[in-house]
């Protein structure tokens, strides 16, 4: 069973930096790829209006935000990307220190033309 969760975050509002942030999400490293996989995400995208960005993420039965935050914090290579990443990211206004990504709650959602109030699980 896949689970779906969306995030968001800033990017500094700076078209040089926003456009290199493109740049390096164009073929992003090997091995932050199998970083998300060998977790559990079977498909993630990241949507961009203005300096707004907007993540979906579908993980599977296995996938636990804990192990994978544990799994990064022992790798360099994510330690890595995720400091050069901060160069073009900020935090949302609602972001606690330390945090980045902040996960969204999901308030509607269509399902066979009726419209369904939903809560987020995991």
């Amino acid at each position: 069973m896949r689970r779906r969760f969306c995030f968001a975050l800033d990017l500094k509002d700076d078209p040089t930096l926003i456009a290199e942030y493109r740049k390096y999400h164009e073929k992003i490293w090997p091995e932050i790829t199998q970083s998300l996989k060998s977790s559990g995400i079977e498909d993630l995208e990241i949507y961009l209006l203005g300096t707004r960005m907007f993540m979906i993420m579908e993980v599977d039965e296995n996938f636990s935000f804990e192990k994978k935050a544990k799994a990064d914090e022992r790798d360099p290579k994510v330690q890595a990307w995720e400091h050069l990443m901060w160069r073009f990211q900020q935090a949302l206004p609602e972001a606690k220190p330390g945090e980045k990504w902040l996960r969204m709650e999901r308030i509607f959602k269509l399902e066979s033309g009726d419209a369904h109030p939903v809560r987020l699980r995991e």
